[in-house]
């Protein structure tokens, strides 16, 4: 007996006729500029001229994540991280960053996990935080390396117990039959190590480390009206230094 495909009507979403008003919908003039603030309240267009410092990237990315932060946007330190495989298949998935300074952007997982595979065959990723109800992204593309031993067990020894004992236990990306299976691999932990509220201190996992994408490109982008978005990007030179230009929507 077949049955109907699960369609519910009014689940249905229209998504070629979905539009956003950027840049508070009014177009400007020739010459003008915005005539009124889009989301992220600022009416000036995004320009070369504000990156600047050494890398030209670090002091507008941190006002930038300020006001993210400011403006309640929920988990504003999430980036998309995009990575290829060996076979050269291209993968995304959201991750917390954990670290933003003039020499990248630092993140944490597990080396044995899907993205750490990718990194070992490719060790180029990219990162975009997606920064959407304040109409803004970054972007970032790079080569990426793994931190120090001293970094990771920093961060590690600031990480919630539960969380340190979640990430001793799971083998992060290999299946698993069940989620009463996972809840029990995780409850062995903790009682190996004398509990979830306390008891010996919990050590980094040897598969368990960060990752430091080291910019060679970062793009900044700012929603307008009728889709005339500003986009600023930078790409390291071959001599250190960095070439900064507007590129079309």
């Amino acid at each position: 007996m077949s049955e109907e495909p699960f369609d519910p009507p009014n689940m249905r979403v229209d998504l070629p006729n979905m539009r956003v008003g950027y840049g508070g919908g009014i177009p400007p003039n020739i010459g003008e500029g915005d005539r009124a603030a889009g989301a992220d309240g600022i009416r000036e267009n995004l320009d070369p001229s504000w990156l600047r410092g050494e890398p030209p990237w670090l002091d507008l990315f941190t006002v930038w994540l300020h006001e993210a932060v400011d403006a309640r946007i929920a988990e504003p330190n999430a980036m998309v991280l995009g990575t290829v495989d060996e076979h050269g298949h291209a993968a995304t998935r959201t991750v917390l960053c954990k670290g933003v300074d003039a020499s990248g952007v630092v993140f944490y997982t597990g080396y044995d996990s899907d993205k750490g595979r990718d990194l070992a065959a490719h060790p180029y990723a990219s990162v975009t935080f997606p920064w959407i109800g304040l109409e803004r992204q970054v972007h970032f593309r790079g080569p990426v390396n793994h931190v120090s031993m001293e970094e990771t067990e920093a961060y590690w020894y600031m990480r919630p117990r539960g969380s340190q004992l979640s990430a001793y236990a799971s083998q992060q990306s290999r299946p698993i039959g069940s989620r009463t299976e996972l809840e029990a691999r995780a409850a062995a932990v903790a009682e190996q190590f004398g509990g979830f509220d306390g008891g010996a201190e919990v050590p980094v996992p040897a598969t368990w480390g960060g990752y430091r994408l080291v910019p060679d490109v970062v793009e900044f982008w700012q929603g307008r009206a009728n889709r005339l978005h500003n986009r600023v990007r930078i790409t390291r030179e071959p001599d250190g230094g960095w070439r900064v230009e507007r590129l079309q929507p």
